[in-house]
């Protein structure tokens, strides 16, 4: 019989710690840090289809949320701050509820096939102003909402863990057979509360909420 073993016993609790277990970083990697969003910063937010948007409520709870669009969907808006338009979803508004709570957001935009990607992290707001809003078309219409994050931190991410799961070669990517489709999940985790939900339902579900509800 295994012996179950908590996991969080004799955690790490401090930054001290955690200091003495690994090497100082090098120079480099703290003077790349910007409180700015600079030319290249604006060149790689305008390639970027992808951004992920962490966040965390007022209790400390956190959540990590993808938000995607065409490349550029993202807007730098000045020097200091970027806006990323909402758009149709679960409507859970949890990202939106934890920075209306907290005020802050950390983003990492990605570029497909770019193994560096870009952090942003800072003082975040939701805004329903309709002068902001109206800039922000990248669905073909101004959104109901939009995230705004100030670049208080903004630097480039080192490669290696991209490197590292070889995540834009096609030849590691697990097949169909290796994992449950998007359907099957759903469905494990809703039918504990509706038994008679089937597979075949959460696909025509899925299916209708891609092809009508994206915008």
């Amino acid at each position: 019989m295994a012996v179950r073993v908590d996991p969080f016993a004799g955690a790490i609790t401090d930054e001290a710690q955690l200091r003495a277990l690994y090497e100082r970083p090098v120079p480099q990697v703290l003077r790349k840090q910007l409180d700015r969003v600079d030319e290249m910063a604006r060149r790689l937010i305008a390639v970027a289809p992808i951004v992920f948007v962490a966040s965390h409520d007022a209790q400390g709870r956190c959540d990590v949320t993808p938000r995607g669009g065409l490349p550029g969907f993202v807007s730098v808006l000045d020097d200091e701050h970027v806006a990323i338009p909402d758009a149709t979803g679960n409507r859970r508004l949890d990202t939106l509820v934890n920075i209306a709570q907290t005020g802050h957001a950390g983003l990492i935009f990605l570029v497909p096939g770019r193994d560096q990607t870009l952090r942003l992290n800072g003082r975040a707001c939701v805004t329903a102003e309709p002068a902001l809003l109206e800039r922000l078309t990248a669905v073909g219409k101004p959104p109901r909402t939009a995230i705004v994050v100030r670049a208080d931190e903004l630097y480039t991410h080192c490669p290696k863990a991209f490197v590292r799961s070889r995540l834009w070669d096609p030849a590691t990517w697990p097949g169909a057979d290796e994992q449950p489709s998007p359907a099957e999940i759903a469905h494990a985790h809703l039918s504990r509360s509706d038994p008679a939900l089937t597979v075949e339902d959460v696909e025509r579900q899925q299916a209708e909420s891609l092809k009508h509800r994206l915008a």
